[in-house]
């Protein structure tokens, strides 16, 4: 063996050793930086507390930084109280550690421990007076952490490549839940539900926000999504034409006639494709009219025009044909097979009000939360992120639905603007090259819903706001999510 082997072999598994040294999450080192990482930022500098800073910094502390130059332990906690702790009261300024960008590497001498590497992103947040908290800034950060006399101490620290950073950068302002709590402080929206969907499962299920005034929102928090209860209506018909119980063309009056329309023949042109594609000629709602009562305002079947009364009729139709109510329909044929335990068309005693979120107007005043014991068709369904998110993974699968229902699904029934169209229960977007998206939109009084999948690619959001404008937060968190898709989705609305 030539000397340079010799030479180079240990070397070699030296540096082998060092690619590896990474230390994994579980790891108990990992823990205790991040542990110490959070008493120094979270805890220390996010709060202004010194003493608590103090007691984490080595004797020998030296700070690099690439904007302000460097400085000693003494002169960094001197800086430190008569700036950015000078007037906590009108200036502060928080760190925020970066989702998943920590890595820790351990230091050994003769076999043990005695320091640790941390590389990192930090962001910044900026507040100033009573003015919501933005993101202003971000960099990147090296930190060597001693063992000293057995405690851990922040002896070095580097803290470089700094750069302003806006909340209206659509490519970073979803990189944490720090960051997004930001970004909906300043859009005033008071709950947001978020729901992920990749390769066909629901990858990520978030809330943000408060339930009501001071009480956090779970992650099972349960919102009134408005009209995103046709979407569940329609798949219970066509659960049911899939399964030979039902017919998609069959005139409704054989079960049910509005004694509104009883006399104007038109009734019996009525048939549950012209209701899911809403092209039934009735208004929105009934009360919408002079004489609150139920009209036709086109003939059936002639052109496209969003009505609720439609998704009424269907279920008086239903609930006449098998002596069932529309929750009990569901039940069987869609929230239990979905395991959708936390969704309901009606109110009782089974609905955790202690879950429920409060409604509210663009001025933050609160609306009373509408408690019915009788299923609507097209409204006030309540369900949960994960709920939803699961049944709109069916929906894009065809679960439990015939191909050729499917294909009826997502057949352009009739055209609502360019590029888009209604199918049957849902609003269909050509996105160009055989490709599209299946989406349904709720609005109510303290609530704006959402939902997009793309059945080809096995994407799809689910967005929940509880705000009467609420819709502001949808064409960045779309782009965010759903990319070039989500672009093309927004522009075809927008036209």
């Amino acid at each position: 063996m030539t000397k340079f082997s010799r030479l180079s072999l240990p070397f070699f598994m030296l540096f082998m050793s060092v690619m590896q040294a990474q230390t994994e999450k579980t790891d108990p080192l990992y823990k205790t930086i991040m542990s110490k990482d959070s008493l120094f930022f979270s805890v220390g500098y996010n709060t202004c507390n010194i003493q608590q800073m103090e007691n984490l910094l080595s004797d020998n502390f030296e700070f690099y930084h690439d904007k302000g130059g460097f400085e000693d332990r003494k002169n960094f906690i001197i800086d430190f109280k008569n700036g950015l702790c000078k007037s906590p009261e009108t200036y502060q300024i928080k760190r925020v550690l970066v989702d998943k960008s920590t890595e820790v590497y351990p230091m050994y001498k003769d076999g043990k421990i005695y320091a640790a590497i941390q590389n990192g992103d930090h962001l910044f947040y900026e507040k100033m007076g009573s003015q919501a908290e933005k993101l202003v800034g971000e960099a990147k950060f090296t930190h060597l952490w001693m063992l000293e006399n057995n405690e851990w101490k922040l002896k070095n620290s580097l803290s470089f490549n700094h750069h302003p950073k806006q909340t209206t950068d659509s490519e970073t302002m979803f990189d944490n839940d720090q960051s997004m709590q930001s970004w909906l402080r300043e859009n005033n929206i008071p709950t947001l539900g978020l729901g992920i969907i990749e390769g066909g499962k629901l990858q990520q299920v978030k809330v943000f926000g408060e339930i009501r005034k001071g009480i956090s929102a779970p992650h099972n928090a349960l919102f009134n999504v408005a009209s995103l209860t046709k979407p569940v209506t329609a798949m219970v018909a066509l659960r049911l034409i899939s399964s030979g119980k039902w017919k998609l063309d069959e005139p409704l009056d054989t079960y049910w006639i509005d004694p509104d329309i009883a006399n104007d023949p038109r009734y019996k042109k009525l048939t549950t494709r012209m209701i899911l594609s809403h092209q039934t000629g009735f208004p929105n709602w009934r009360w919408m009219n002079t004489d609150k009562k139920l009209n036709f305002q086109f003939d059936p079947g002639t052109q496209y025009q969003y009505s609720g009364e439609g998704f009424e009729y269907l279920r008086k139709a239903l609930e006449k044909k098998f002596g069932k109510t529309l929750e009990q329909l569901a039940q069987e044929l869609i929230f239990q097979p979905l395991k959708m335990k936390d969704t309901s068309y009606i109110w009782d005693k089974k609905t955790d009000e202690a879950r429920f979120v409060t409604g509210y107007n663009e001025k933050g005043e609160a609306y009373l939360i509408e408690k019915s014991n009788t299923a609507n068709a097209a409204d006030d369904l309540h369900s949960t992120i994960e709920d939803y998110g699961n049944f709109m993974i069916s929906v894009m699968k065809g679960k439990n639905l015939k191909s050729e229902i499917f294909q009826e699904m997502i057949k352009k029934q009739v055209k609502t603007k360019e590029n888009k169209y209604f199918g049957l229960g849902f609003e269909i977007y050509d996105l160009g090259n055989g490709d599209y998206a299946l989406s349904h939109s709720g609005a109510d009084k303290g609530t704006q819903c959402i939902t997009i999948i793309l059945p080809k690619s096995g994407k799809g959001i689910v967005i929940f706001t509880n705000v009467d404008d609420g819709y502001k937060a949808y064409e960045k968190l779309v782009h965010h999510y759903l990319g070039k898709d989500g672009k093309k989705i927004v522009e075809i609305e927008t036209r």
